[in-house]
């Protein structure tokens, strides 16, 4: 009777506890976010993750990448097993050379991916059926994908690091590892490790998720006064615009090399995620060195802090934007630009009149990680009120046959409106065009 009576006590808490789990898993829904302790579903998954994670961070340390990367670092595959489960690495050494040129220390990375503090689980509104694991400092997500996605972005990957290492300012999210764990009689799951955009997020009062189009692009907004984070849509910003004053023409011309390579890869559905943040009072100044060494580097693609897999010489195009933009900026006078014997761009600096020395210090101390030659891995863009949080993500999305046909079908279903699935050239060239009329 008294095992019986243990036993029926036994159901009757473990019932308790998952309603509990239950109703906190709701509030946390409202929120986004919710973390992912012993009584998760993936508790068990994610210290998998954190204990395989470690160990393959802990090879790269073990064995740094060497100065110029080989087609064996796109193609290497690191097995190692652990009690209960084997997680895998794949380009192990390219993605460990590629987080070097973003100044990212192995330690602190492995650091956050392995903390004994639980993961996050993003709740997304999205319709993608992907789970989403978030670092429990907000730094980086892990995200699980198809093994076609997976194969699509290690098959391009040498052109994804070409395309950042000549464009250190782009806005294509940061791809930092790409995995997978096998777990006995379970099936095998594929992630992806990314930094996150919206990083770090204190302060962050609006997000957005954009396409360009009109379709199902509407979320509904929380009531004010409520701590509810959700990511709205193009139909919500109407009405807004993203002020950056002089840095406007280099991010219009960012968006514009950045869709272009993925229309060269043939995708579509990808979003430019917008979030907002105030300045702080002694963080509100015009950074014209920021925007010339922006535009150097971004238009030119020459990323002094990188070493060059595209080699060439600053152009013509840059001198001449750089001159636009300064036109109107009477305290600097002079701007150079120093090339070494290759034709890299080694340097961009002004020369300013001595009672804009101060102003000119305050703005490179404020904004030191938005400077090409310190690393900036976050994707940040300081306006002359807002901070920006800006970057593009969802490149998995290839036009394929089932995509043309779903096109046709959208183009009767939703005649005279605007929707994602259309070939990758109008997909590029209207994120753009929305990119254009939202920028002041």
């Amino acid at each position: 009777m008294a095992n019986a009576s243990g036993s029926r006590m036994s159901r009757q808490s473990s019932v308790m506890k998952r309603k509990s789990f239950w109703r906190l898993r709701q509030q946390w829904k409202l929120l986004g976010l919710f973390e992912i302790d012993q009584e998760h579903e993936f508790h068990d998954l994610t210290c998998m993750l954190k204990a395989g994670l470690k160990a393959a961070v802990q090879d790269a340390i073990d064995n740094p990448p060497l100065d110029v990367l080989t087609e064996a670092d796109f193609t290497a595959v690191l097995k190692q097993a652990h009690e209960g489960f084997e997680m895998r690495t794949y380009a192990g050494p390219a993605f460990a050379f590629f987080r070097r040129s973003l100044g990212m220390s192995e330690k602190e990375y492995q650091l956050s991916l392995s903390s004994e503090s639980a993961y996050l689980q993003f709740i997304s509104n999205s319709k993608s059926k992907a789970d989403f694991f978030l670092t429990n400092n907000k730094g980086f997500f892990l995200k699980t994908q198809s093994k076609r996605e997976i194969r699509f972005l290690l098959t391009h990957l040498p052109k994804y690091f070409q395309h950042l290492e000549r464009y250190p300012h782009s806005l294509l999210v940061k791809f930092l590892g790409v995995h997978s764990i096998i777990i006995a009689g379970r099936k095998k799951k594929y992630f992806i490790i990314m930094q996150s955009v919206f990083y770090p997020d204190e302060r962050i009062t609006e997000r957005y998720d954009i396409k360009g189009c009109q379709v199902s692009r509407w979320t509904e907004p929380v009531p004010e006064g409520r701590q509810v984070i959700v990511v709205l849509k193009d139909l919500n910003f109407e009405g807004k615009a993203i002020c950056l004053s002089h840095q406007r023409s280099w991010f219009i011309r960012q968006v514009k090399l950045d869709t272009q390579f993925l229309q060269g890869l043939n995708v579509l559905d990808y979003s430019l995620l917008v979030a907002f943040q105030p300045l702080h009072a002694d963080e509100l100044s015009h950074n014209f060195a920021s925007i010339i060494t922006r535009t150097a580097k971004s238009v030119d693609g020459r990323g002094c802090h990188q070493r060059a897999m595209v080699p060439g010489a600053i152009s013509e195009e840059s001198a001449i934007l750089v001159s636009d933009l300064l036109s109107g900026a009477s305290v600097y006078h002079t701007c150079e630009a120093a090339v070494d014997g290759k034709g890299n761009l080694q340097d961009v600096s002004l020369r300013s009149s001595p009672e804009s020395s101060p102003e000119l210090s305050r703005a490179l101390a404020q904004n030191r990680r938005l400077l090409p030659n310190y690393k900036n891995p976050l994707h940040v863009i300081d306006g002359p009120e807002l901070r920006y949080f800006v970057g593009i993500i969802d490149l998995f999305t290839v036009y394929s046959l089932r995509k043309r046909l779903e096109h046709l079908w959208k183009c009767i279903r939703y005649r005279g409106q605007t929707f994602s699935t259309v070939c990758p050239t109008q997909y590029a060239r209207r994120l753009c065009q929305w990119v254009e009329t939202h920028t002041l």
